[in-house]
Parts: C-alpha cells; structure tokens; sequence
C-alpha cells in the first residue's frame, strides 16, 4: 500500500504538497502557503521504518536540493509544526542524517515570531517571510485554538535539545504557565483562548478537533520527559477525570462516547478525530492515580469498540467523519457533511495501541477490514483517494491522497502488524502526526541517548 501511494505520488506529483490521485496530479492545500513538499516530509519515517532505502534516498535528495522555508507566505503554524518540523526530526533521529536536523531546527526558528503575543499564546497563522501573525477569522473572537496552541510542547522540547536554544522549550512551558493560572470550568479546557487578553473564548470543549492533540500532547510530554515532567503528568490525569464526568456517555444500546461540551449543554456526537482517545487513554492507563489503571484500560477498549461499530455500520466499512447518539440513532452519521472519509488514521492508531496493551486479536482483525475496505474503496491506479460518502456503496471520490495517509495510517497499519520491538513506546513517543521521537532520558543530556 505504501508503495502504491509514494510511487504514484512521485510520479504524478512530485515537490507538490499532496497528490490528486484521480486526476493524476499535484495538489496544494493552503495550511502549508507555499512550502513544498509535504507528502515527502511527512513520509520520510514510514519510508525508513519498512526499509524502503531506495524511496528514502530519493526523499532524502529531494530534502536536501528542495525544501525551501523562505516563501512570503501565511501557513498554519500547528500543521507546519506536526507535519514538517515532526517528520524532519523523527527523519534525524532514526537516520542520524543531519540534513534533517538542520532543517528542523531552520523551521523551528521561522515559527518564534508565532509567539510574538501579549500572553505568548501563539497565533494561528503566521507569515513566515514577515513574522506577522493573526489567528482564523471565524475562531471565536480571535481567539487562539487549544488543539493548534497545545500541540507544539514535543517538537519544540526537541528543538531545544537538538539546537541548545532554550527559547523552544520556554515557549511552550510559558503556555501552560497562561493555562494554569486561568480558571477551567468544572475542570475542562475550553477550545478558544484570546492571546492577547489570556481569557477563554466560547465555552466549547472536545476531545475531537479543536482540542484533540492538547490532552493527548500533557500525557506524551510526561512519558516523553522520561516521567519527570510532573506538571503535564497532573494536568493530563485532571482533565481526563473531567472529561470523564462531563463528556463521556454509554448509549442506550451500550457504545462509550464522548460527547462534545457547548456552555453546558452536550451535543452527543463523537467525530472521527475522537477515535484518537482509546489509544491515548491506553497509553496513559498505567500510569493512572490510585488503582484506576484497569479502569482506563476498560474505558479504551469502550471507545475502540464504539469506533469500529462506526466503521461496520456503514456500507463501505469506513467511518464517517462524526457519528451521532441521538434520535434512536448509534454511531452513524445524520449528515450529509459527516458522511466522508478522508483516509484518516484515527481508528487505527487506537487500534495499534489496544493490540500492543492487550495483544487480543480483534485489534488486528479490525485493522485488516479496514485494510480490505481502502484497497476495495479508496485505491485507484494513481494512488489513494477519500471518499464522500461512506453509506453508498456506489460513492464519489474526493480526489485527495492526504499526506498523513502515507505518515499515519499507513504507518499505523503496519506497527499494528509488527512485532512489539518495532519502536517500543518505553523508547518512543509518537508525535499528533505519528512521527516517533525518542523519550528524552533523564540521565543523559544528548537526546540522541535511547
């Protein structure tokens, strides 16, 4: 499957950001304003991890004659950071190329001015030319975004460590010093936080997007420290209690979810993204307070299940984008915008962690039926593609080979199939884009130790 995507990639596409596999064409999303090469950042570790040098060598070059980040641009400072600065440092860590680091560390500093506020809560979109930031226009009041702020903590420790600049690492512990001081309310972290006057925007909170990779990034920060990092241990285990009182619901017909927090009132709708949470809550279960290791293991295995009951109960046997517990109706999409697929990796990562917590065979057995619906629904001759509807079985394709198609879900899928030795998570942390970085050792200064 790889192979089938990276060839069609560099053969239809190449240098371009994305690939249309449909029309058999470069495609350029705008989060990364006019930096190339996304696919092939993203792709580097997949590359190297199921040893295909040849493919890795070419990215490699390609890196090293291509990758320019001196464009007059506006780019999404959390995908540039979790796509591109994650993809070239796990590239260094597992190749020891210092191509890699040199680049990393090049776009780490092009991302300070992002910092540039009266909190130091970053902008959402920066121009990498003039260092001028502002945030999404229809992001409540101005507001910075939880999952975009609170998604930079891994890469940027390791841009400090790997450049001996400690202005990375002050940036993102400055942010949790902002959160700290502010009031939750009953615990949880709103997804909108204005970064000029330090206050919560709307009262929304989400497991899903828009907050998604904040709690996931406390929890990895802590194993990443090699268990030092107190601060993002206790804000991790806090907000997953609130979570657990505020947002997580069992269905009349007995599917765990989590729901989504609008000022109080629950929307009982879990999106795709969400699926991300079994994994997280697995990965966290043994290092749970008191005795409630076997009980976030539970809960995992809750959301693993209710995730693959979105999958089987769709014509494709692909999930939709967000699936709803309301009206009669359990995990399945109501609306015709919910309905797509986007090649989103999700339900596999989760699947990959439950199978390496329990080893119970179900993990992989869902993890081949999704394998069998994307080569029966999503691959075409030139490439991968999402799909628009995942009830029809006659669907329509969008025309997109996502680049974290190649970083995430392919990658999971094969960790899933892979012995427990391949990236053993006491030595690896995987980042929101699934680029592993080395837990950084406590007893050692050079991250590079393992």
């Amino acid at each position: 499957m790889m192979k089938h995507a990276w060839d069609s990639y560099r053969r239809y596409a190449w240098g371009s950001n994305e690939l249309r596999p449909v029309s058999k064409q470069g495609h350029s999303s705008n989060l990364f304003g006019s930096i190339k090469g996304a696919t092939i950042v993203d792709a580097l570790d997949t590359l190297f991890i199921m040893e295909m040098s040849e493919e890795f060598n070419a990215a490699t070059e390609w890196v090293e004659k291509n990758l320019d980040f001196n464009v007059n641009a506006e780019v999404s400072v959390f995908e540039v950071n979790i796509r591109f600065v994650g993809g070239l440092l796990s590239a260094y860590y597992l190749s020891g190329k210092e191509v890699f680091r040199q680049k990393a560390v090049e776009l780490g500093e092009k991302l300070l001015p992002a910092f540039r506020t009266s909190t130091g809560i970053p902008w959402a979109l920066l121009n990498l030319k003039s260092g001028v930031g502002r945030n999404w226009p229809w992001a409540s009041g101005g507001s910075s975004i939880l999952a975009e702020y609170g998604t930079l903590h891994l890469e940027f420790m390791h841009l400090s460590k790997l450049s001996g600049n400690q202005e990375f690492a002050q940036k993102v512990m400055n942010i949790r010093k902002v959160l700290n001081r502010l009031d939750k309310p009953q615990g949880l972290y709103p997804n909108y936080l204005n970064p000029n006057s330090g206050q919560w925007g709307q009262h929304h909170v989400s497991v899903g997007g828009l907050g998604d990779s904040f709690y996931e990034y406390l929890l990895k920060a802590w194993l990443m420290s090699d268990k030092t990092d107190e601060e993002g241990k206790k804000m991790y285990y806090d907000s997953l209690q609130a979570i657990e009182t505020s947002l997580i619901r069992k269905s009349s017909g007995g599917l765990t979810y989590i729901a989504e927090w609008k000022g109080g009132l629950l929307e009982h709708k879990m999106g795709h993204l969400t699926c991300f949470a079994g994994g997280m809550i697995a990965l966290g279960a043994d290092g749970a307070p008191g005795d409630k290791t076997g009980h976030q293991m539970e809960l995992a295995a809750e959301i693993a299940r209710t995730c693959h009951e979105s999958y089987a109960r769709t014509a494709l046997k692909l999930g939709p984008e967000a699936f709803r517990f309301d009206g009669g109706v359990e995990a399945i999409a109501t609306r015709q915008n919910e309905k797509y697929f986007i090649l989103r990796p999700e339900v596999i990562e989760t699947y990959m962690y439950m199978w390496r917590f329990t080893h119970d065979p179900k993990y992989r057995e869902w993890g081949w039926e999704a394998v069998q619906a994307l080569e029966r629904h999503c691959k075409v001759e030139g490439g991968y593609s999402g799909v628009r509807d995942v009830y029809s079985s006659n669907p329509s394709l969008d025309d997109v080979q996502q680049s974290f198609f190649l970083a995430e879900t392919l990658k999971y899928l094969y960790l899933l199939f892979s012995e427990d030795d391949q990236l053993p998570f006491d030595h690896w942390v995987f980042n929101t884009e699934a680029h592993p970085l080395p837990v950084i050792r406590k007893d050692h200064t050079d991250a590079t130790q393992l």
